[in-house]
């Protein structure tokens, strides 16, 4: 009566629900690790970048060190090199109103905020999908291992519980695997979509806070000239 006995006398339905409960859940559990030390890199490089924006840095040598550098800039440091580089760019167009050059500079943030939100979200579908339809394969294992059990008792004029446990057992299985696969998705699902919420949140209060700063940067070009 040990698992893999129950496994190995199952039906060919089964074993393959449980086998593939088994690729799922492992599946599963590697992007639940790859996704927790990406969303806690992506807090902990906005918290750094936040910090040095905030300490007082010219602009202008920030994003001279963000483009210099050899690592690839991600999450808020994209949002940062995308705006000022179309401010920039903007500005040096003769011509161009305030208005426009802040219109395209939020464009250019938006663009870069959706794709970085894009990246934080990755794999949280595919622990949905898991969480949610795991649980119905896992039933639809034990209702078939069950059905077999009962076609067989048909052929059996005494029926004692030595011949039903063990088909009802290797049934149960599935659910048991089931249920397995779906506990840590729906947990680890509910965890990474509220930090990625928190995430959003700050890139959101950043796109904004610093649209007032270029905002006042290019009506005070104007009421120069």
């Amino acid at each position: 009566m040990s698992i893999i006995n129950l496994f190995l006398e199952a039906s060919i339905v089964v074993q393959l629900v449980m086998v593939l409960l088994l690729l799922l859940s492992v599946i599963s559990w590697a992007m639940i690790l790859e996704r927790s030390r990406g969303l806690k890199s992506a807090v902990n490089a906005g918290n750094k970048f936040e910090e040095r924006f905030w300490s007082g840095i010219d602009l202008g040598k920030l994003y001279n060190d963000l483009t210099s550098r050899q690592t690839q800039p991600t999450g808020m440091e994209l949002l940062f090199l995308a705006g000022y580089r179309e401010f920039a760019r903007l500005r040096k167009q003769s011509g161009t109103s305030a208005q426009a050059v802040m219109d395209g500079t939020h464009r250019a943030m938006r663009v870069a905020y959706s794709r970085e939100i894009d990246k934080v979200e990755v794999h949280l579908s595919f622990l949905a999908t898991v969480g949610s339809t795991t649980p119905y394969v896992g039933l639809f294992g034990t209702v078939w291992g069950i059905m077999n059990s009962f076609i067989a008792l048909g052929s059996v004029k005494q029926a004692t519980l030595a011949m039903v446990a063990p088909g009802i057992a290797e049934a149960l299985i599935a659910t048991a695997m089931g249920l397995f696969a779906a506990i840590p998705a729906v947990i680890a699902y509910n965890r990474f979509t509220h930090k990625v919420q928190k995430i959003e949140t700050q890139y959101e209060n950043f796109v904004e806070e610093f649209s007032g700063i270029l905002h006042r940067k290019a009506h005070s070009k104007v009421s120069g000239q």
